[in-house]
């Protein structure tokens, strides 16, 4: 039993106490009465829920290793290839890089993550088995759900698909697409298979999305309509979805009723200068919006923290978000937003959630996302996993 004494719960009174009982959270409120707990002063902290990557590549990571120059092209198809050509030679996957990466964000507070895995005849299902082996070198530290992705296309990669279903048969949680127009050439055959191996699974869908303008935007349609027409409201991820950065208001306003009325969740990475969906659009219409890092110093590129904080700060800088309302909503993606894509079924700053608690030396929550300091102490299920910025 641990009692978090004086700090500032996000969503709660400041000078509120924390009490963690049997992994949960037992009571929140000033003043509580804990004999025989573990009490931990945090007065002026804020505490905040774990934090949550909703998309990231962990099979990917380089994180750890000797330095890598990135040497790919700018185009889409420059990053893939490159990385499809080199990753044998630099070891990916590698089971202790990925521990390297998840060390470092469980250090950072993150408590649930969501990871796309590389899936193609090339490569069989090696990055599933490596990120299950470096998750079981956490022992418990953080929950891990994997995506079953096609990044070297679906239709046009053959036996793709039947790895996606073996993928998921061993018990991978979500099944993937990649722009199914502009990079598999066949949106239709694409979301066929991919829809029809998450209703045989009852799994759920995560779809890369990077094509943009007014075919991105057909896209996104496409997707809300098969998410509607087969019941999935809540399971269905469109990532990236560039295009909605880049419609006008009306077009935008259009596509985001139809994405709520279906319930199809949008991750945002905010990464380089690719457009960012408008988060406060989205969410006045209804819509799930969560973040991710996407790659994390990887040979798509060298850049990534595992810091959810700071994600959340690129989040809240690329969408012009200056206003401490604004900026929280940045924070929301990364916490309530993102388990709400995962599915969780218990999450958050409220009695019965489990205790994955963060607690940061932070007066307000845009303080916390813009300066995203270290954290003094972590903990998930109600054990204490970091302290100071360090694993234990």
């Amino acid at each position: 039993m641990i009692l978090l004494r004086g700090g500032d719960p996000w969503g709660h009174a400041p000078g509120s106490d924390v009490l963690v009982r049997e992994g949960t959270i037992a009571a929140i409120g000033p003043g509580l009465a804990a004999d025989g707990a573990e009490t931990v002063d945090v007065t002026g902290r804020l505490v905040l829920p774990g934090l949550v990557d909703a998309h990231c590549h962990l099979d990917k990571t380089l994180y750890g290793g000797p330095w890598v120059p990135h040497t790919a092209g700018d185009a889409l198809a420059d990053r893939i290839g490159a990385e499809r050509r080199t990753r044998a030679a630099h070891g990916v996957p590698d089971p202790g890089r990925i521990a390297a990466l998840l060390e470092t964000m469980v250090a950072g507070g993150t408590s649930h993550v969501r990871s796309h895995t590389d899936i193609s005849p090339e490569l069989g299902l090696s990055g599933v088995e490596a990120v299950r082996e470096a998750v079981g070198r956490l022992a418990g530290r953080v929950e891990v759900e994997q995506v079953a992705f096609p990044q070297y296309g679906l239709v046009s990669n053959p036996g793709t698909a039947e790895l996606l279903d073996e993928a998921l048969a061993a018990g991978v949680e979500n099944v993937g697409g990649i722009d199914p127009a502009g990079f598999d050439g066949d949106p239709v055959r694409h979301l066929d298979i991919v829809f029809d191996l998450a209703a045989r699974h009852g799994a759920g869908i995560d779809i890369h999305l990077h094509d943009g303008g007014s075919l991105g935007a057909w896209q996104i349609g496409l997707i809300a309509d098969r998410t509607k027409a087969a019941g999935l409201a809540g399971k269905v991820t469109i990532s990236h979805a560039y295009a909605l950065g880049q419609l006008d208001d009306a077009q935008a306003g259009a596509l985001a009723e139809r994405l709520a009325e279906a319930g199809v969740n949008v991750i945002i990475a905010a990464v380089y200068s690719f457009p960012v969906p408008p988060i406060k659009r989205l969410r006045a219409a209804g819509v799930n919006v969560a973040c991710g890092h996407d790659g994390i110093r990887d040979l798509w590129g060298p850049y990534g923290s595992g810091d959810m904080l700071e994600r959340a700060m690129h989040v809240a800088y690329r969408s012009t978000f200056r206003r401490d309302s604004d900026i929280e909503v940045a924070l929301d993606a990364a916490t309530y937003g993102g388990a709400r894509a995962l599915g969780l079924a218990a999450y958050g700053l409220a009695p019965g959630a489990p205790a994955d608690l963060v607690v940061v030396p932070a007066r307000t929550p845009a303080e916390a996302v813009v300066t995203h300091p270290p954290r003094e102490l972590v903990l998930k299920g109600g054990r204490v996993v970091a302290r100071a910025g360090q694993v234990i």
